[in-house]
C-alpha cells in the first residue's frame, strides 16, 4: 500500500491492517501489528520527512506476519548489537518498543531508499502452546528412538520423520488398547481442526 508520510495517513494504516488481518483471520493479531505500523510510519515522519513517498508491505507466511515499511532515505536505523542503538529522548523510541515486540526485525537497503520490517507471531497463544509441547515431546521421542541431531533444513525433516513415527506408534498403542485407532485420528483431527487446546 503505497502512502504518503502524513500523521492523517496513519489512520488509514491502522485500518489497512485491521481489515487485511481480519480476511486472513488473524484478529489476535491486530493490535501489535497496528502499533508496529504505526511506530514504523512515525518513524518515516520523523526521520525522512513529513509527505515523503512510503509503502506498507504485509505477508503472512508460516506462522508469522511480515511488516515492511519501504521509504527514499538510504539512511538505515543506527543499530548496535543487533539492536536499536541507545539513544536519548524521542530517538530509537519506536525502534526499541519494534524490537521488544517482534519475532525478528531489521532493516535492508534497496535500490532505491531501504526496508525496515519486522515479523509477529500470527499464532494464537493455545496454538503456541501446543506446538512447544509437541516439540518438546518430539526432542524426547527422537531421544528414545535414537534419532540424531541435526540442524536448519535437516533437523525440520528429521523432525518431521520423528512426528509421523510418534504418530504410528500412537495408533499401535490405540490398538493394542481395544481401541480403533482411525477413531482416534478422526478425533485428533477435530481436535486440530476446532483450534481448541488439549486438556
Amino acid at each position: 500500500m503505497p502512502f504518503e508520510a502524513l500523521p492523517g495517513e496513519v489512520r488509514l494504516l491502522r485500518r489497512t491492517v485491521r481489515s487485511t488481518l481480519g480476511q486472513w483471520g488473524a484478529q489476535h493479531a491486530v493490535d501489535e501489528a497496528e502499533l508496529v505500523v504505526t511506530e514504523l510510519a512515525t518513524n518515516v515522519i520523523k526521520h525522512v520527512g513529513e509527505g515523503a513517498p512510503a509503502t506498507l508491505v504485509l505477508e503472512a507466511k508460516d506462522g508469522r506476519l511480515r511488516v515492511e515499511l519501504h521509504d527514499m532515505s538510504p539512511v538505515l536505523p543506527p543499530m548496535e548489537g543487533g539492536r536499536p542503538k541507545a539513544c536519548d529522548a524521542e530517538c530509537g523510541r519506536g525502534l526499541h518498543l519494534l524490537a521488544s515486540m517482534s519475532t525478528s526485525w531489521g532493516s535492508l537497503p534497496m535500490e532505491r531508499g531501504k526496508a525496515v520490517w519486522c515479523e509477529l507471531s500470527l499464532m494464537a497463544d493455545a496454538v503456541c502452546t501446543r506446538a512447544g509441547r509437541a516439540a518438546a515431546m518430539l526432542e524426547t521421542y527422537r531421544g528414545l528412538v535414537g534419532a540424531r541431531g541435526a540442524v536448519g533444513g535437516v533437523r525440520s525433516r528429521v523432525n518431521q520423520e520423528a512426528a509421523v513415527t510418534l504418530i504410528a506408534d500412537l495408533l499401535v498403542w490405540f490398538s493394542l488398547q481395544g481401541s480403533d485407532p482411525d477413531d482416534a485420528l478422526a478425533r485428533a483431527q477435530l481436535l486440530y481442526e476446532s483450534g481448541e487446546a488439549a486438556a
